[in-house]
């Protein structure tokens, strides 16, 4: 199967990002792509649904899986194919922007490897086919579509990808991702760094090395970012309740630290909060 839709190029950019094309192919085992360096001057993701392929980097054989992305900037070498045995099934796409996209790209460290491994591949296999469908049913009639789809495709890449470190088992990773639920949910209880490394089954300085390549932050940083998620929803639908009472409730020992927290986040107090929402309420 190939779908794959060639859209017009922009001469002014009015876009932060726009698709130049975009396609699936699936039971392809033909799929053979060599392009020299500058023959290609837009950003290119190529993401392996299921079976394998394989992606040529400075003579260098690397093989690609489910889940598993080769990113390009523009004007790079690519050099990338199927499988015979085990052909591929892959979702991709080319964009291009101006140089605040090549900008944003580089300050989230998306050059620092051209191999991707995406966390959370459903959201992402997702928001393509979103992007595929938009080209091939309405091709260029809905412009802006097609740009805030391309947009949500990048922006998940950039916070599911992690560099793919070949040879190493990604099990601990996954088991990760599946805790993240259970650690929002239990984010307003004590946070124990050796408990939760325990689940795990590796050690605390494990558990953090991995929680930053998962979510590019620290443990603490997520559970504090769930605790206030949870505040600001009860800071608007309790509008009775006592801040020291939310703020206990949410997992902090008291009022005055629970502030400053909600001050470096928000910046603003949980009650200048609660206030300037109740406005918006009434306009």
């Amino acid at each position: 199967m190939i779908r794959q839709s060639l859209l017009l190029s922009l001469p002014r950019m009015p876009y932060f990002c726009f698709p130049e094309s975009v396609g699936h192919y699936s039971e392809y085992p033909e799929h053979d792509v060599y392009r020299e360096a500058g023959a290609l001057n837009n950003f290119n993701i190529h993401y392996v649904v299921s079976g394998k392929g394989y992606v040529e980097l400075e003579g260098t054989r690397h093989e690609l899986r489910a889940g598993e992305a080769v990113l390009y900037f523009p004007l790079q070498k690519q050099v990338y194919y199927s499988s015979q045995d085990e052909p591929w099934d892959v979702r991709w796409f080319h964009f291009y922007g101006g140089t605040g996209l090549r900008d944003y790209l580089l300050e989230q460290g998306l050059n620092q490897s051209p191999l991707w491994k995406v966390r959370q591949p459903a959201l992402w296999e997702e928001a393509h086919e979103r992007l595929l469908a938009e080209a091939e049913t309405y091709r260029m009639l809905r412009p802006a579509q097609l740009s805030l789809l391309t947009y949500a495709l990048i922006t998940l890449f950039v916070e599911q990808a992690a560099v793919l470190k070949e040879g190493k088992s990604v099990a601990a990773g996954e088991r990760m991702m599946e805790l993240l639920p259970l650690m929002q949910q239990e984010a307003a209880k004590p946070f124990v760094l050796e408990e939760w490394a325990e689940r795990l089954g590796v050690t605390p300085y494990y558990f953090c090395k991995l929680f930053r390549a998962a979510m590019r932050m620290t443990p603490m940083e997520f559970i504090t970012r769930c605790r206030l998620q949870a505040a600001k929803q009860w800071l608007l639908e309790r509008k009775d309740a006592a801040i020291g009472q939310i703020a206990e409730e949410a997992g902090y020992p008291n009022a005055s630290y629970f502030n400053k927290r909600f001050m470096e986040h928000e910046g603003m107090t949980p009650t200048a909060y609660r206030k300037l929402y109740a406005i918006r309420q009434e306009n």
